[in-house]
């Protein structure tokens, strides 16, 4: 698998990403232990969980495989924090306390003593983004924080942050947003792109196939094992499932059957390229849902059919977004 910069830093991740987000609940350990095996036998080292993900059983259950199954060292650790956990003046939020709680916490239940890239799982509008940062230094500072990034920041959410972090020596520069991309979900181009560009920040997609949607099994109904068909899934797939997709899906279906590969190699192989993203983040019900998603990594879209694809999928770019004639 090849491996990409994150942002202006210095830290290389494959350019697919393990999600783990169902790990604890609809995913057992059997499943996760042959997710992240074959993950990792595929070359892949960046794998993405957060302190909410099952209640925290999804960091639980990946600390239990780090040094059982695979090494610590072979992966890039991500995880996040922000939202709510519980009811506790800590359980959640950006402050200084709750943030740090947090963090000692996801260290806890992982079980190791600093995570690669630690994310801002939302925008608190309640706390002072100042303090916010300040927090994240400390957390960089005490070794326990390698990187830092943040997740679902809009574009002035993710210039105030990065420009508040570089005008000031000596803090650490936030590297990336992880936010949802996919040819069913294109609003990051507007302003979270251009504004991830300019303070040179790495693009993360999660969903980037638009939830499953892209796949095309939702084309004629809702599968038994699919997540649509799940009651608290089914409300996140619905979201996708519109007149719009369906053109989508069906341009990305005809494309997948001229190249003889796979709607979803198809749709992940058109995020995986776009300008500025490093990894979209993939979640596997099992270890063979996984290797149809890998076996993109080969894919490289003619443009002919790149360009047919951003026609169909094309969100309009309206004032001030869109330079004046």
């Amino acid at each position: 698998m090849q491996h990409r910069q994150l942002g202006r830093s210095g830290l290389r991740v494959s350019r697919l990403a393990l999600g783990t987000m169902t790990w604890g609940g609809d995913t057992s350990e059997e499943q996760a232990t042959e997710q992240l095996v074959t993950f990792i036998e595929a070359g892949g080292t960046f794998v993405d969980t957060a302190d909410v993900y099952t209640e925290g059983e999804s960091e639980r259950l990946l600390g239990s495989l780090l040094g059982e199954v695979v090494d610590r060292d072979q992966i890039v650790l991500a995880t996040k924090a922000v939202a709510r956990r519980d009811d506790g003046p800590f359980g959640g939020g950006a402050s200084r306390g709750a943030l740090l709680s947090a963090l000692e916490g996801s260290l806890r239940r992982l079980r190791v003593d600093h995570v690669d890239l630690w994310q801002l799982h939302a925008w608190d509008c309640s706390v002072p983004i100042e303090e916010t940062l300040s927090a994240v230094d400390s957390a960089v500072s005490s070794g326990k924080v390698r990187y830092v990034g943040v997740s679902n920041y809009c574009g002035w959410q993710l210039s105030t942050a990065a420009t508040l972090q570089r005008a000031r020596p000596g803090h650490e520069p936030l590297v990336s947003n992880q936010v949802e991309y996919s040819l069913l979900e294109r609003g990051i181009e507007r302003e979270v792109r251009p504004a991830a560009a300019q303070h040179g920040i790495g693009l993360l997609p999660w969903a980037p196939l638009g939830r499953g949607v892209l796949t095309g099994k939702y084309r004629n109904g809702t599968p038994a094992d699919s997540r649509g068909a799940s009651a608290h899934f089914a409300p996140y797939v619905e979201q996708h499932r519109t007149e719009r997709a369906a053109r989508i899906v069906q341009a990305v279906s005809t494309a997948a059957e001229g190249l003889g590969t796979t709607a979803l190699a198809v749709a992940l192989a058109w995020v995986r390229d776009r300008p500025g993203v490093v990894a979209p983040v993939v979640g596997a019900r099992d270890a063979v849902q996984l290797k149809v998603s890998l076996s993109a990594e080969q894919l490289e879209l003619p443009p002919a059919i790149r360009a047919a694809l951003d026609d169909v999928s094309g969100i309009e770019l309206g004032y001030p977004e869109r330079p004046l004639a």
